[in-house]
């Protein structure tokens, strides 16, 4: 993993990709993308907005485009959407150009810190915490799937889940 330049982080909303990769990116010396903030530069638009015009299906094809495009950089150290491994090509280009870290959460965490955004289609007019677990069921397969590293944040600063990647990066065999 040492021979890779680009650190992709994988895991469900809430579970602190875009705060965890901002800090990542500055200690690692590389800029930092979020596909979804990508998506919207793209678009024009917010998420919410393409999810009701274009559904679910539209939104994860835009984002297979940002992902593709994005994982191409480098060094890049890239936050993705909750649902960016549900399609095998993204997890296809996470695993073959960087390494990926599935940032680990329980539901409960991810409740709290969710349940004030107004950017999270997903969980409009449902019970956040039913449908997280619902989310969860199907997306924390293909989470540790595709992640070379596991690191859990719950009741974590950002900065001890930044020093834990970076760790397990560098004790990792190279590849």
């Amino acid at each position: 993993m040492l021979g890779k330049r680009n650190i992709f982080l994988i895991g469900p909303m809430g579970s602190g990709k875009s705060a965890v990769g901002k800090l990542l990116a500055r200690q690692v010396h590389a800029p930092f993308h979020d596909s979804d903030a990508e998506i919207e530069i793209r678009t024009g638009v917010e998420i919410p907005y393409i999810f009701d015009k274009e559904g679910e299906a539209g939104f994860r094809e835009r984002e297979r485009e940002a992902i593709e495009i994005l994982t191409a950089i480098e060094p890049v150290v890239l936050a993705t959407g909750g649902g960016a491994i549900l399609l095998p090509e993204n997890r296809a280009h996470l695993a073959q150009r960087g390494v990926v870290v599935y940032l680990e959460t329980s539901v409960r965490q991810q409740v709290g810190r969710v349940q004030h955004g107004r950017h999270r289609p997903l969980l409009n007019e449902v019970d956040p915490a039913k449908k997280l677990a619902e989310l969860m069921v199907t997306r924390e397969p293909l989470y540790r799937g595709t992640a070379d590293v596991t690191v859990a944040t719950d009741g974590r600063k950002v900065q001890q889940v930044v020093n834990d990647i970076l760790q397990a990066i560098q004790a990792a065999p190279r590849g």
